[in-house]
């Protein structure tokens, strides 16, 4: 290649204005920007964002969370509860590629800046709504969250250890695969566009979401007529397939198949389990989990992890050391896949942050932008998009709209 697609972005050239915020919303324009998108974030005058104000950890004042999710966007305060600002936003808008918002259903309408207001200015506009349940529905009227979507879906009744409470996924289950459909259609519909010249509208419901990642929950359910339960450990069709101690260490096993198998009792040197009749197929080894698992552990704590990792992977056996956060901040791979990024956020200095998964062509990925400060590219944004001047853009903030 004699030019590397990262030095610009997949989306450079495409503006995106980000009316959303906390979580769902921002991680979506967060993936776009990563790709090369001029992503403006519209923030209420002198709060901004909700996530601003998530917390602790704070660094110097500054949101780790709201860091988290922001890098290498701008910001711009608008207040739309007055003309002037819903005025300037339609007219950013006739010069936007995309515009996503993450209101509950109908605030958009009433601000006058739904889509069928907006693609009226702007037919090629691609809109996306990101709400808790979609635009439709007896439950679209509803505020969401991650914590209510996880308990809605069912993802909490599939969660900790077998027969215990429910129990909410450690990270924002509720909210991150969301914006990552979002993401995802948003570049499906510029795609289209540029088929049919003309843009659409992406209705996009955190708990569809999140029930689309229920798969196999969910077909499990409509075979059987039974609720799965609680996985813990142990996968309740594949088996050995969990999380099994070492002498010194818990390690992940996926031993997922009949070759798989084998190739494990191999390398614990237990050719009796292998000879046992009762674990000669994945059905009958998943019917005898509990006994196979005491015989798989009293074998592994015999060695530490370590030693045990070595074997397995150098057998093809895929299997991991189960990380702490902080033993993932310093594992070789991720370092190695610059999944782990720093960030100069102003005001607070060097700020850690998870890197884009996404690569596209060759070499390293550019390093991210900080997370903007309130409005800081008030000057920029209606300068370059609407060619206003120093005087208008101060005039402006005299009169609330910024």
């Amino acid at each position: 290649m004699t030019a590397d697609v990262r030095d610009i972005g997949a989306l450079d050239g495409v503006r995106v204005l980000d009316l959303t915020r906390v979580l769902s919303g921002p991680f979506c324009t967060m993936m776009l920007a990563d790709q090369g998108a001029e992503v403006v974030k519209i923030e209420i005058p002198g709060r901004g964002d909700d996530a601003r104000h998530v917390g602790p950890p704070f660094q110097e004042g500054e949101s780790a969370f709201f860091v988290s999710i922001n890098r290498n966007k701008k910001s711009l305060t608008l207040n739309l509860k007055r003309e002037g600002g819903t005025g300037l936003l339609k007219r950013l808008a006739q010069h936007a590629d995309v515009l996503v918002e993450n209101y509950r259903p109908g605030v958009a309408t009433k601000l006058g800046i739904d889509y069928a207001t907006l693609s009226q200015v702007n037919p090629r506009l691609v809109y996306c709504s990101i709400s808790g349940f979609g635009q439709t529905g007896p439950y679209s009227s509803y505020p969401g969250y991650n914590f209510t979507v996880q308990a809605l879906s069912g993802v909490m009744t599939v969660s900790g250890e077998p027969g215990s409470k429910p129990y909410p996924v450690g990270i924002s289950m509720g909210d991150i695969p969301a914006g990552m459909f979002a993401a995802y259609a948003i570049s499906t519909a510029l795609f289209q566009r540029e088929r049919t010249g003309k843009g659409t509208y992406i209705d996009i419901g955190m708990l569809d979401c999140l029930i689309a990642m229920m798969e196999f929950p969910l077909v499990r359910y409509g075979m059987t007529g039974a609720c799965p339960p609680a996985i813990g450990k142990y996968n309740p069709s594949i088996t050995p397939f969990g999380i099994l101690d070492t002498a010194d260490a818990s390690i992940a096993i996926a031993a997922g198949n009949d070759k798989l198998w084998v190739l494990l009792c191999e390398v614990l040197e237990r050719p009796d389990l292998l000879d046992d009749p009762e674990y000669a197929t994945n059905p009958l080894r998943t019917e005898n989990q509990s006994v196979l698992y005491a015989e798989l552990t009293r074998t592994l704590k015999t060695k530490p992890a370590s030693e045990w990792l070595r074997l397995l992977v150098g057998a093809g056996i895929p299997a991991g050391r189960v990380n702490t956060v902080a033993e993932v901040f310093h594992d070789p791979q991720v370092a190695a896949r610059s999944m782990i990024q720093t960030v100069a956020q102003p005001g607070a200095g060097d700020i850690s942050i998870a890197g884009t998964p996404v690569k596209i062509g060759a070499g390293e990925p550019a390093a991210p932008r900080p997370a903007p400060r309130l409005g800081e590219h008030a000057a920029e944004v209606l300068g370059d998009w609407l060619g206003l001047s120093v005087s208008e853009i101060d005039e402006c903030r005299r009169d609330g709209v910024l």
